[in-house]
C-alpha cells in the first residue's frame, strides 16, 4: 500500500539566493542540493512583505485575490498599527483548507495570518501579547490554538519564548513544530522562522550576524528532520526550505505624510493627533500606498496625482515611480483601497507620521528601518529561492526562475489534494 505523501514547509524568511552557496557547507542543508531539486529565484509578489507573500504561498494567488496587501492594518491616524493576524482577512481558499477537506492532518506554527483558522489542526499562530497582563498562553488560546495544543505542545516549550527577540523566540517555534511532529504527525505543517529577517534589518544583507543566523538554522532544520525519524515518518515525509523575499539596504526614510499635511489634505487637533484627512499614505516598507478619503473624488484625485509625479520627477523625495490603482493591478496583480501607490528609489523606506521632517536617517529601532528592508517590486535585489527533497521531489533538479504562486499548487500536487483556481500552477519539472 502507498503511504500518503507528509509535507513540512519551513518559510526562513528573508533568505536569498545568494546564500545558496553557503548553505552547501551546512550539514542539513547539504542533501537538498545533493538529493533534491532547488529553484535559485523564486519571483515574490508586490509589495514584498512578509504577510501578503506568506498568504500566497499558501493560497497560490496574487494579493489581488487573497486581499492582504499590507503587513498592517489600514488605520489612518493611529500610531500603533494592528496587524494582519488572522486568517479572517483572506478572500480566496488556503491549502490548509484544501488538505483538511481531503481528511489529512494539518498544522502550523508562527505560519503569518493563521489565526484562528478553523482548517488547522493544530495551531500556534504568529500573534503576541496584546496588552498589560496578558499572557502568551492566553494570546495563544484567542488566536486559535486548542487546549490540547496549549497544554500538550505550548506551555512545556514556554520557557524558552521570548516575545519579538531573535533568535529565541525562533527557537520556541521550532521546539513546538517538532513535538507537533512528534505527538500528531500532521500530513502538512508550515513553520515560519524570523531571525534571518531580523539579523537582515539590523545588520544588513550580508553581514557575519546572518551568516550565524543560517548556523544556527541548519541546527534547527537538523531537530525537525530528526523529529520525523523519531515520529516514524520521515521515508514519507517532504522536507520544504523557503522564502518570501529579499532585502535592499537602505539610508533613510520618508514620511508622505508630512507633504499631505503641508497642503491642507491632512488636519491636526492642538495637540498635534489626526483630526482628519482627505489623502493618507500608509507605509509598505519599500512602498506606500496612498488613499484617498473620497476616492470617487475625481478632482482631488487628479490634483494627487499631479503633485506625486512632481515630487517624483524633483528625484530627491525617496520615490522613483507612481502607480494608480489601475496600473499596479495590472503590471503586479495588486487591489485594495487605495489609489495610487509609491516605489521606492531603492535605499528608502516610507514611514506614516505627518510630524514634521519628511527625512529621518535609519532607526535600529523600528522594523520597518533598519539597515535593510523590503516592500519593493520584486525584480529588484536579491531573490529568494526554493528548496525540496523528500519522496516526491526529482533529485538533482536545479532551475534558475520560479514563481511564488507556483508553491501551493505545489504543496497540493504533492499531497494529492486538487486545489482549482489558483494564479500559479504545480512545478511539475520537480516533482515525481
Amino acid at each position: 500500500m502507498i503511504k500518503q505523501q507528509r509535507l513540512i514547509v519551513i518559510s526562513m524568511d528573508a533568505m536569498v539566493s545568494e546564500d545558496l552557496e553557503y548553505l552547501k557547507s551546512l550539514d542539513s542543508f547539504r542533501p537538498f542540493f545533493r538529493e533534491g531539486s532547488v529553484i535559485s529565484k523564486m519571483r515574490s509578489i508586490y509589495p514584498t512583505l512578509t504577510y501578503p507573500a506568506h498568504v500566497s504561498i499558501m493560497t497560490g494567488n496574487y494579493p489581488n485575490r487573497h486581499g492582504v496587501i499590507n503587513n498592517e492594518v489600514f488605520e489612518p491616524g493611529k500610531k500603533h498599527l494592528s496587524w494582519n493576524w488572522f486568517g479572517d482577512v483572506i478572500k480566496s481558499p488556503t491549502i490548509f483548507e484544501y488538505a483538511k477537506n481531503a481528511g489529512l492532518k494539518t498544522a502550523s506554527v508562527f505560519w503569518p495570518v493563521t489565526g484562528n483558522m478553523k482548517c488547522i489542526d493544530y495551531l500556534i499562530n504568529e500573534y503576541w501579547t496584546q496588552f498589560p497582563g496578558d499572557t502568551p498562553e492566553d494570546a495563544f488560546r484567542r488566536s486559535g490554538s486548542s487546549e490540547d495544543v496549549v497544554r500538550e505542545i505550548v506551555l512545556p516549550n514556554l520557557g524558552m519564548l521570548e516575545e519579538r527577540k531573535h533568535p529565541q523566540a525562533d527557537e520556541f517555534i521550532v521546539s513546538c513544530a517538532c513535538c507537533i511532529i512528534k505527538k500528531f504527525k500532521p500530513h502538512l505543517l508550515m513553520i515560519h522562522p524570523a531571525h534571518i529577517d531580523s539579523f537582515r534589518h539590523d545588520t544588513g544583507l550580508f553581514s557575519d550576524k546572518v551568516f550565524e543566523g543560517f548556523r544556527i538554522a541548519d541546527k534547527w532544520l537538523g531537530q525537525i528532520i530528526e523529529a520525523t525519524r523519531e515520529a516514524g515518518i520521515i521515508d514519507e515525509t517532504n522536507f520544504v526550505v523557503l522564502s518570501d523575499h529579499g532585502q535592499l539596504e537602505i539610508r533613510r526614510f520618508v514620511h508622505p505624510n508630512v507633504l499631505f499635511l503641508r497642503k491642507g489634505w491632512i488636519k491636526t487637533d492642538e495637540n498635534g493627533n489626526l483630526a482628519d484627512w482627505k489623502v493618507y499614505s500608509q507605509s509598505a516598507s519599500l512602498s506606500a500606498h496612498v488613499y484617498l478619503k473620497n476616492p470617487s473624488d475625481t478632482v482631488l484625485s487628479k490634483e494627487v496625482e499631479e503633485y506625486l509625479h512632481f515630487l517624483c520627477d524633483e528625484r530627491v523625495y525617496g520615490f522613483e515611480r507612481v502607480f494608480t490603482r489601475e496600473e499596479i493591478n495590472e503590471k503586479e496583480f495588486l487591489d485594495g483601497g487605495f489609489s495610487f501607490v509609491l516605489e521606492t528609489d531603492g535605499y528608502t523606506a516610507f514611514g506614516n507620521s505627518w510630524t514634521s521632517p519628511y527625512v529621518i536617517p535609519c532607526d535600529p529601532g523600528n522594523y520597518r528601518f533598519y539597515h535593510g528592508a523590503h516592500g519593493h517590486l520584486p525584480d529588484k535585489g536579491p531573490q529568494p529561492p526554493f528548496m525540496g527533497i523528500g519522496p516526491g521531489f526529482k533529485k538533482k533538479v536545479f532551475l534558475e526562475q520560479g514563481q511564488l504562486v507556483d508553491e501551493a499548487p505545489t504543496f497540493a500536487k504533492m499531497l494529492g489534494v486538487s486545489m482549482p483556481d489558483t494564479d500559479g500552477k504545480p512545478m511539475m519539472e520537480i516533482l515525481i
